[in-house]
């Protein structure tokens, strides 16, 4: 039986992983050959046994990296065609430079593997290829196809980086991510960290904290670390966007961790403390590399399958040994290591910045995170959780996803210290996320622990909606003030005792640096307003819609005027928001079109502007649509479109948020609204025309496809918008070319143009030539404080 090219053996590296130590050599059965006339057993190749060998743990097999056994070929009385199997040159170069320690191995006379001096090397070896994998974890998703040779190359060259001495805790390679500008935003990587000492932050964050250059805690770090860690006390907190919520309650998680790494390491005294940390390390650092190597041959494979696919053979376990001591401790502690903290959100993309985040900080103790989203494989997700990791950040429907498969790492949820519970708000929302009321369910009920922390944060936390008359007036209703939102929250979360409650927001709910303002238009003449507004001020821009399909027409509208936009919504691959999110955040001058799900959590560097193209259905999402920008400090500019229809929902913004003056407007210069509305309506035919050439080549391209199947003939009257003859087919692509033609003479001429002052041009000694808006104009911050500033004089005035 020949294999399919690009096929591997497995065994060998199950092998591995068991911890089995090959003493003799594989011999050949004796197999009668009639079995072979049952097609059962058309996939044998060979049948072997193996009756000499050793149990040993993981961390002494994974020094030998090359420990592969060659199929020897059965005897010619039993099979009449010898076929070769194929290894790639890839694995072969893999492991090319290790020959020397892999000969040692198939020595039958071998007892022990035993390289004392290449210990370290070998140790730091698979210590790198382990980061590499473990900071792959998330983004090997988000990083693109060209991406994956490099990955590859890193492991082939591992062998030259082992020589190198590495530092006590290894780095790993920095992952592009949006979240990456922001972690390393200070280049002082020793910052004075004498503001945490006071709030009881544990050794090894306080080291991670000076390198990140976070010298001061912020207000509600200040307040929420005493209370979580010395108090051990349950913590409710509400702050205003980018005050810095997220290590409020990734730093009190890191330390119930290491207590409860320290209490195990005492109850285990027979092995000293350094000892255990060593060789839990190790441990970590050799399930990384047999899972390294077993994912990348599935990965060059090509194919998931592959990974199932097996070459028969048998082999018969007898004479085991098992090593004693400390390979026994290793064992039993990992099968003890349950899941100590778990973190929920609402978005996938909130979820890989958490995990990044607690990374961070987390840097230099040893402690291991997984991820678990929807939108990624679910077996490779399957796989990180098989290595017991301390932490999980997830989102509800793939974490009950897993629950329910029962995967051993969450089965036990009893011993879970701390639960946190991201914008909080939004996840217990009636009718949001049924999956999370089931979980709390669970660890409430069966899985509860007594000790166990919970944080709920969120930046609308206490915010209260006005209750409707017509409500009220009914039996037994009840006015929402914060103190009873806050009750109902606590008893859907299962907090039964008094917890710590911080409330740090403001009564308009948004932040202070935030510069809000309007434009009140109709419905169609948002685009013109909104195209204004990109080509007028430049940078970085948010803009929010309220539904995918309006996302996807304000997309194909914008790329049509050249304005190269990036969308992102639920029906995308989790990949391609991922990989937008790293665009948006790369470039200086970008615009993000993006519904909700970009509206909470996300902290995007220097957003400058963000625009609603739909006034937000609630105040909640208003608030934090324009959290945004004005982040940790800095300026930022909220702009409404409001047409008609969005007239409803921002009354009901403006009276929650109690807003004691009315939002500015927002000043545009009517001039060169002319031009621009020139160039929508010209774009708006070319995407209208596109857009149904598009859909009906899909539509009628599926009906061909299915008339040919069914072997039927099509009326000409089934085909989309009737079947055009080729006369007109070429007609209308003629039309649409010469409309593009025109649109693309349009953009070439300058919108915004000096208007001359004097009767002669060259009165003034030089001719002024029109300019773009990049040399003339300013921010728009700028602009609206001026506008701000003239109506205040006037004021006075009169």
């Amino acid at each position: 039986m020949k294999m399919k090219k690009g096929r591997r053996l497995k065994s060998p590296f199950k092998m591995k992983q068991k911890g089995i130590e090959v003493v003799g050599k594989w011999k050949a059965v004796q197999i009668d050959p009639n079995l072979f006339a049952d097609e059962d057993f058309k996939d044998i190749v060979c049948l072997e046994e193996l009756t000499e060998y050793k149990l040993v743990s993981s961390s002494k097999v994974g020094k030998v990296k090359d420990n592969k056994r060659k199929i020897e070929s059965v005897s010619e009385e039993h099979t009449e065609e010898e076929e070769e199997l194929v290894i790639p040159p890839k694995k072969k170069k893999k492991n090319k430079d290790l020959r020397s320690k892999t000969d040692k191995t198939h020595d039958p006379n071998a007892t022990e593997i035993n390289v004392p001096v290449d210990k370290e090397a070998e140790c730091n070896e698979i210590t790198e290829v382990a980061n590499l994998e473990d900071q792959g974890n998330v983004t090997e998703s988000a990083s693109s196809t060209k991406d994956a040779p490099k990955k590859k190359k890193a492991a082939k060259n591992k062998g030259s980086q082992a020589q190198e001495a590495l530092p006590s805790v290894t780095t790993s390679k920095k992952v592009k991510n949006w979240t990456t500008e922001v972690l390393s935003a200070s280049t002082d990587h020793k910052a004075d960290v004498s503001a945490w000492k006071d709030l009881f932050v544990p050794e090894p964050v306080l080291r991670a904290l000076s390198y990140l250059g976070f010298s001061a805690p912020t207000p509600i770090q200040v307040l929420a670390l005493p209370s979580a860690i010395r108090d051990n006390m349950d913590v409710l907190g509400a702050a205003e966007t980018g005050s810095g919520k997220t290590l409020a309650f990734a730093i009190p998680m890191i330390y119930s961790v290491l207590q409860w790494q320290n209490s195990s390491t005492t109850r285990n005294h027979s092995v000293p403390k350094e000892s255990y940390q060593h060789q839990d390390e190790t441990r970590w650092e050799n399930e990384d590399e047999a899972e390294k190597l077993i994912h990348q041959q599935a990965e060059d494979s090509g194919d998931e399958d592959d990974t199932s696919f097996t070459t028969g053979c048998v082999k018969v376990l007898e004479n085991i040994e098992f090593d004693s001591g400390d390979e026994a401790h290793i064992v039993g502690s990992h099968k003890k290591r349950p899941l100590l903290g778990l973190v929920l959100t609402p978005t996938r993309e909130l979820a890989v910045q958490v995990k990044h985040h607690i990374d961070a900080v987390a840097k230099f103790t040893g402690i291991k995170t997984a991820i678990v989203v929807g939108g990624m494989a679910a077996q490779k997700q399957e796989r990180v959780l098989n290595r017991k990791p301390e932490i999980v950040i997830a989102t509800p429907g793939r974490l009950w996803e897993l629950v329910k498969e029962r995967h051993p790492h969450l089965s036990n949820l009893r011993q879970l210290r701390c639960l946190v519970i991201d914008e909080a708000d939004r996840m217990v929302e009636k009718g949001h996320f049924a999956e999370l009321s089931q979980l709390l369910e669970i660890l409430n009920d069966s899985q509860y622990n007594p000790q166990r922390q919970t944080f709920v944060f969120s930046a609308t936390l206490t915010l209260v909606h006005q209750t409707p008359i017509r409500v009220l007036q009914k039996k037994n209703a009840k006015k929402m003030d914060k103190k009873t939102k806050l009750e109902l929250l606590m008893e859907k979360v299962g907090i039964k005792g008094k917890p710590k409650v911080i409330d740090l927001t403001r009564k308009e709910a948004t932040v202070e640096t935030l510069t809000e303002t309007r434009i009140h238009c109709n419905t169609d003449e948002k685009d013109y307003y909104l195209y204004y507004f990109l080509l007028q001020y430049p940078g970085r821009t948010m803009v929010f819609a309220n539904s995918i399909d309006c996302v996807k027409r304000l997309s194909s509208l914008l790329t049509v005027l050249n304005c190269d936009p990036l969308p992102l919504h639920a029906n995308m691959h989790q990949k391609q928001r991922l990989k937008n999110l790293e665009r948006f955040a790369e470039r200086d001058n970008c615009v993000l079109l993006t519904t909700d799900v970009a509206a909470r959590g996300l902290d995007i560097p220097n957003v400058q502007h963000v625009i609603h193209y739909q006034v937000p259905r609630t105040s909640e999402l208003y608030v934090h649509r324009s959290g945004r920008t004005a982040r940790a400090a800095n300026e930022g500019l909220s702009l409404l479109l409001i047409g008609p229809d969005d007239l409803i929902n921002f009354r009901k913004i403006y009276k929650t948020l109690e807003k004691s003056e009315e939002l500015p407007f927002f000043p545009v210069d009517s001039k060169c609204l002319t031009s621009i509305k020139e160039r929508m309506n010209l774009a708006r035919q070319i995407e209208k025309a596109e857009f149904f050439n598009s859909r009906a080549k899909q539509h009628d391209s599926w009906l061909q496809q299915a008339a040919e199947a069914l072997e039927v003939d099509l009326d000409d009257d089934m085909f989309m918008g009737k079947k055009a003859s080729e006369q007109e087919e070429s007609q209308k692509q003629k039309m649409l070319k010469g409309m593009k033609k025109q649109l693309k003479h349009m953009l070439s001429q300058p919108l915004f143009k000096v208007l001359m002052k004097t009767k002669y041009p060259t009165q003034s000694g030089k001719l002024l030539l029109p300019q773009t808006s990049a040399g003339i104009s300013e921010s728009a911050l700028g602009t609206v404080s001026k506008q701000q500033a003239k109506k205040k004089k006037s004021i006075k005035l009169n």
